[in-house]
């Protein structure tokens, strides 16, 4: 055999090889803030592992909704990093976590929550079917949430027309799946 048959039948063998790899072998799911994110733990067993979510899961834990997200959903979740609520007005993480402001941050958290599993190729799918390039959706607080794909990013709006990007994108989850976002959605 000459040379470069050798060489073309040895990249066709590591071609073959590595493609049943692949077949065999799903991709791994995202790491988020450094750790592990693990498809058979629900989303609350996801989060607390996060260190870039310590706010988010103090305010579910606030708000009694640790529950919720622990139970069969399936939900879609767009989990706002500590430095997205930093970014809010002096005060306002303080204030929100106060008992007596329960149901106002559960207004809020649940305005990051849909029903349902939609996956990132949902939403850039539906964005690109509309005729006005959003893909418009309902929380599960009622509010109106909205996805548009610029460039290769996805950004999430709220009602008020903050957008907030997806910066980690299908970490999967046991009852739904996680979007890591970089700014709180905000309901009117």
């Amino acid at each position: 055999m000459t040379p470069i048959k050798t060489t073309l039948t040895a990249l066709t063998l590591a071609i073959a090889a590595n493609a049943s790899f692949a077949d065999g072998h799903a991709a791994a799911n995202p790491m988020v803030g450094g750790a592990e994110m693990l498809v058979e733990r629900n989303i609350i067993e996801n989060a607390v592992n996060s260190p870039i979510h310590t706010t988010l899961v103090a305010a579910v834990q606030a708000a009694d909704l640790v529950e919720t997200l622990q139970g069969d959903g399936p939900f879609t979740v767009f989990a706002p990093v500590n430095d997205a609520f930093a970014t809010l007005p002096a005060g306002t993480v303080e204030t929100l976590l106060m008992p007596e402001n329960k149901a106002m941050l559960q207004k809020v958290l649940t305005a990051h929550v849909v029903a349902g599993d939609i996956s990132a190729a949902d939403l850039v799918a539906g964005a690109r079917a509309s005729s006005d390039g959003f893909f418009h959706f309902n929380a599960v607080s009622g509010d109106a949430l909205s996805a548009q794909v610029r460039g290769d990013n996805v950004y999430i709006y709220d009602e008020s027309g903050n957008a907030s990007l997806v910066t980690v994108a299908d970490v999967d989850q046991s009852n739904g799946v996680i979007h890591v976002v970089n700014a709180v959605l905000v309901p009117k």
